[in-house]
């Protein structure tokens, strides 16, 4: 059955891979983008099923005109995913009040106004499937990413409820959690904060790199669209042959030191 996308971010990287996918199965797909004149390829290869928008997801009035617009353009939406976001490198401290909250107006901020403008739609038609592109980096931390971790750990959790309750309205909810790709997060489309000189040392063997083994983008096309098409999708999915083992290590480290420290929160119950 042929379906109806609107995908955030689509201009390149994972948005434009899975705009691409969609399109290439006869699928319909709204992509957004902040910059315009980035469509124009694929406006000319797949025509009306393509509609271009510009968007800046921070803005959350024009996020609502643009789903709403998507809509009444196809007359339906049956996956709405959230992939707009960027990286912000940076020690906590050495982050300025405007490199955080343009962070999370981004990643976190923005994911939210197309999900409660998408939502209305949704529940109407009593079908659809949000995915919120979120990372590994929302399941644990680094040094050197606390702010760009602090805006995943934040898409984790509102999506969480949401999945909850959104349920009864038969729309499904999914959190994408890729490892390191060859995308732009890293690249062209991150901001660095200024460096301070009293983390030098910590930084040349502490902070978060890429790594040097990324996944290609356009092998995550397949792995998309099955969880779309999936009957039961799920919460929460890595993309990456190498999160599992590490949020194994991650979870298990957790639950040592709260073992550990159970006697002292136990006791802060009181009587």
């Amino acid at each position: 059955m042929m379906k109806t996308w609107f995908i955030t971010g689509a201009a390149k990287g994972f948005g434009r891979e899975w705009a691409e996918a969609a399109l290439g199965r006869g699928d319909r797909v709204a992509v957004t983008s902040r910059g315009s004149g980035a469509f124009g390829g694929l406006v000319e290869r797949y025509g009306a099923a393509v509609l271009p928008l510009q968007l800046d997801v921070t803005d959350r009035d024009a996020v609502f005109a643009a789903v709403d617009l998507a809509h009444n353009h196809f007359g339906a939406l049956d996956v709405v995913v959230n992939n707009a976001g960027y990286g912000l490198f940076g020690m906590v401290e050495e982050v300025t009040a405007e490199q955080a909250r343009a962070q999370v107006d981004v990643n976190l901020f923005g994911p939210l106004w197309v999900t409660q403008a998408a939502l209305p739609h949704l529940r109407a038609q009593k079908s659809g499937h949000i995915v919120q592109v979120s990372s590994i980096a929302g399941v644990f931390a680094l040094p050197g990413l606390g702010l760009y971790h602090a805006s995943k750990f934040g898409l984790e959790g509102f999506t969480s409820s949401l999945a909850a309750e959104a349920k009864g309205f038969g729309v499904h909810v999914t959190l994408v959690e890729p490892a390191g790709y060859a995308t732009d997060w890293a690249g062209p489309s991150a901001v660095h904060a200024k460096r301070s000189p009293a983390y030098e040392d910590f930084r040349a063997n502490a902070t978060a790199r890429p790594s040097s083994r990324r996944g290609d983008p356009r092998a995550t096309r397949e792995a998309i669209l099955a969880v779309v098409d999936a009957e039961e999708p799920p919460l929460r999915i890595f993309f990456g042959d190498g999160p599992l083992p590490v949020i194994r290590q991650e979870y298990a480290n957790r639950i040592a030191e709260w073992e550990q420290w159970d006697e002292v929160s136990r006791a802060a119950f009181g009587e």
